[in-house]
């Protein structure tokens, strides 16, 4: 019976979750025409991709019209390579970094580790919206204004989550082999490079996924630093497309179209490194 209630209450779940998805999707297959009135049904009785083509810019802006939207598309290929660009120099640099001093604070003994790691964490309280003021007055000065530097600057370096995170992996590192690796000379850095992160694969790849997913749908520091169409990212994007809907109807089947084509590199990324992922989660940090 309780294994019943568990696999019903899981079920339950993950219906609530990918619903939004489903619904995201088949309003996107739906024609504009037809929303209001085709809205019973989990499948659209006509389905279409007339609404991914306009928003690619695939068809012309009486084609679209004709189709029931608003004459708007977005350039869509240049924000999602915006958007990877600026997932993977977080992502890598995050990671790296992150794991330099989830090292440090595992392996090293210097004056103060305790009481530095203690601060990091900390700021773990401060909430985000905090440090966006200053942050943006900082990239102003520093002339960095809509450009991909000053984009990613404020989150290039570490985040303390994922410093904590790397630092309990890296206390339960057998020191063993460190100690043997010290008798074949290797310093610090040698370790590091050549045994530490070799076997922290597993939860680099986590900490990279979830870098990733977080920044792919970062918004509003976009949103002030990234004004121009030249480093605008997709997530910014699909607002000013949802801005160029007549005010009295939004386009919400060419938002869901492309909100559903912003989704695909993400689902992709995390379907293919899924298994590493969970993998990487069964582990546990002791001193």
């Amino acid at each position: 019976m309780r294994k019943f209630l568990g696999w019903t209450v899981l079920a339950v779940i993950v219906v609530a979750t990918l619903f939004p998805f489903w619904w995201m999707i088949r309003t996107a297959l739906t024609p504009a025409g037809d929303l209001l009135t085709d809205n019973a049904g989990l499948l659209p009785r006509d389905p279409t991709l007339i609404n991914f083509a306009r928003v690619l810019g695939l068809t012309s802006e009486a084609e679209a019209r004709a189709a029931g939207g608003s004459g708007a598309h977005i350039d869509f290929a240049r924000y999602i390579l915006n958007s990877i660009i600026y997932c993977t120099l977080i992502a890598a640099f995050q990671t790296l970094f992150c794991a330099m001093a989830g090292y440090a604070f595992a392996r090293l003994r210097f004056p103060g580790r305790d009481l530095v790691f203690a601060v990091v964490i900390s700021a773990l309280m401060v909430p985000p919206i905090f440090t966006l003021l200053p942050n943006f007055i900082l990239v102003k000065d520093l002339g960095l204004i809509n450009t991909m530097a000053g984009m990613v600057a404020p989150t290039l370096l570490m985040t303390p989550f994922a410093v904590f995170f790397l630092r309990q992996f890296f206390l339960s590192l057998p020191r063993d082999v460190e100690e043997a690796a010290i008798l074949d000379g290797n310093g610090p850095w040698g370790i590091f490079w050549r045994i530490a992160l070799p076997m922290s694969r597993g939860p680099l790849i986590t900490i990279g996924l979830t870098t990733t997913v977080w920044a792919w749908k970062d918004f509003l520091w976009p949103l002030l630093v990234g004004r121009g169409e030249q480093n605008r990212l997709v997530t910014v994007a699909l607002g000013v497309f949802l801005q160029q809907s007549p005010n009295t109807q939004p386009d919400w089947t060419g938002l869901m179209a492309a909100s559903t084509l912003s989704v695909v590199p993400v689902a992709v990324l995390l379907v293919l490194m899924g298994k590493r992922l969970v993998q990487s989660l069964n582990f546990t940090g002791s001193k």
